[in-house]
């Protein structure tokens, strides 16, 4: 894959599943649809909860919700899916979506991986506090991962740059020794017989640079970078906050809230990179279902502003210097944070319309 054209990718979570894991954390049959369908709104106006359209709430164990997933984005202009990959020291978490679609060859959709390399919290952010599941890194442990991606960069589906698999590492600035993994994996993929890896580092958490001192090919922007917007533009929009900090208001009842507009001004005022970056675009963000404290929450969002940010971004691609444009979008299915490319109730085919259009202008 290289070449002028724009290469458009939705990361993709693989949890709407029943797995142990969940059971135990969170009560028998919990799915991230369970938070969902709890959701209300913080304030009036406030659009919640996100009910889904024609998709409904879904098992991903099904490969007929795989295929109708692969063929509204295929039809929409989505080129690939980026699944989520959940490796911790060995142990996978939420796997079976994605081994299914290995093990089968369907849907016959182009897809990629990103190693979502964050601990598992129950606060639902990657920090520290009340940890269910940690990272652990090390040498061994390179080696294992690399012998079993190497498993995925296999299948003629996956997502390569002049036949080099892509793969993004969510929290680069995590790992011990970044550089010292990335030659690893690269050695590795040589000996496989492959031309190369086309590694990405994630830009999230405010992880910022030139990749290539990590031994990465490129970074990849996350949006919502809800870091890059001036906290005073956010203080305003966020009443409920303020009280409880006084302690007129349940903590439960504070959150941040940024316009729209705002967060697109911000990201398309960003200078060009001195190293390769692809652009990310979002639909919208409203992680309350997740976070009934201190969430974090988009105002303003409709089909036509998010139309208007990709086309945008998608035109300074094709005019940017030589090589891969992909353009990734936060995100396809990630529902219990208000971030789907998916139909919803309130909006139809609306983003994804949306996203066809401007990848057509």
């Amino acid at each position: 894959m290289s070449g002028s054209k724009v290469t458009s990718i939705a990361f993709y979570l693989p949890q709407y599943h029943r797995v142990a894991e969940n059971d135990e954390w969170w009560g028998e049959g919990f799915t991230d649809w369970t938070n969902v369908r709890a959701a209300r709104p913080l304030f009036p106006g406030h659009h919640q909860p996100h009910e889904p359209g024609d998709l409904g709430y879904y098992d991903l164990t099904d490969p007929g919700v795989r295929a109708a997933q692969a063929g509204l984005a295929a039809e929409h202009g989505i080129d690939a899916f980026c699944y989520y990959h959940y490796w911790f020291a060995g142990r996978r978490l939420l796997g079976r979506p994605f081994d299914e679609v290995l093990a089968t060859g369907r849907p016959d959709f182009p897809f990629l991986l990103c190693w979502a390399n964050e601990p598992w919290t129950r606060a639902w952010d990657g920090g520290r506090d009340d940890i269910l599941v940690d990272q652990q890194y090390g040498e061994d442990d390179d080696e294992r991962h690399i012998e079993w991606l190497l498993g995925a960069f296999a299948d003629p589906r996956y997502l390569r740059i002049d036949g080099r698999p892509v793969f993004l590492v969510y929290r680069a600035g995590q790992l011990p020794d970044p550089r010292r993994t990335t030659q690893r994996w690269r050695a590795a993929a040589a000996d496989a017989g492959l031309p190369g890896l086309f590694l990405c580092r994630v830009e999230s958490h405010r992880e910022r640079g030139d990749p290539r001192a990590l031994g990465f090919d490129a970074a990849v922007e996350f949006q919502p970078a809800a870091g890059d917007v001036p906290l005073l533009s956010r203080a305003r929009l966020s009443p409920r906050r303020v009280l409880a900090r006084a302690g007129v208001a349940p903590a439960e009842s504070s959150y941040i809230a940024v316009g729209y507009d705002r967060l697109v001004r911000q990201a398309l005022a960003r200078p060009p990179a001195a190293f390769p970056r692809f652009p990310c675009v979002t639909p919208d963000w409203d992680n309350s279902p997740r976070r009934r404290s201190g969430a974090f929450l988009l105002t303003g969002s409709t089909p036509e502003r998010f139309g208007d940010w990709t086309a945008e971004a998608a035109a300074r691609l094709r005019a940017g210097p030589p090589g891969p444009k992909l353009l990734f979008v936060n995100g396809w299915n990630e529902w219990a944070e208000g971030c789907h490319l998916e139909p919803c109730r309130r909006w139809g085919y609306g983003y994804l319309e949306a996203l066809a259009k401007a990848l057509a202008r």
